[in-house]
């Protein structure tokens, strides 16, 4: 199985997958780390990236996850997946489950406000919410709740 968190910038992505990866001793990714140098630029310039710049970094996240159920790996990934096209496409087959970690704005900024040592400009949490396409079959998980909490909701409702 491979678990993709997905949400906003800040919506607790990295927090939630270390941890929950851990818990089951599943491999972790990142996809902020699948980023070209060129796309990782722009973020930190408060210029959101459009479908283009996405585009490869997609194709990479989905070579892994196909990467990921062709070894048989256990896997968490975190990435952001804001519309509903990109989560079609990461969805290889059906032992992708996808977890939105959703926040109200208010919440997330004073999170990102308060982060330190990533490149997202906070500046472009209003273009995070703007691109945001809510899933209808995801499993939603409301971040207002503790790290711990989060991972034990996750794991109930994947039985894991």
């Amino acid at each position: 199985m491979v678990i993709v968190l997905m949400g906003v910038t800040g919506s607790g992505k990295t927090t939630i997958g270390t941890l929950l990866s851990g818990e089951l001793s599943w491999k972790y990714y990142d996809a902020d780390d699948f980023h070209s140098p060129a796309n990782i630029g722009k973020m930190e310039a408060g210029v959101p990236l459009d479908d283009g710049d996405r585009a490869p970094w997609l194709e990479a996240l989905c070579n892994l996850i196909r990467g990921c159920i062709a070894r048989g790996e256990d896997a968490v990934l975190a990435c952001s997946a804001l519309k509903k096209s990109y989560r079609s496409f990461l969805r290889v087959d059906d032992t992708v489950e996808l977890i939105y970690l959703k926040g109200d704005y208010e919440l997330i900024k004073k999170r990102l406000i308060a982060r330190r040592g990533h490149y997202m400009n906070p500046a472009l949490l209003d273009s995070q919410f703007e691109t945001l396409e809510e899933p209808e079959d995801a499993i939603q998980v409301d971040v207002t709740s503790s790290p711990d909490e989060i991972v034990r909701t996750i794991r109930k409702n994947l039985a894991l």
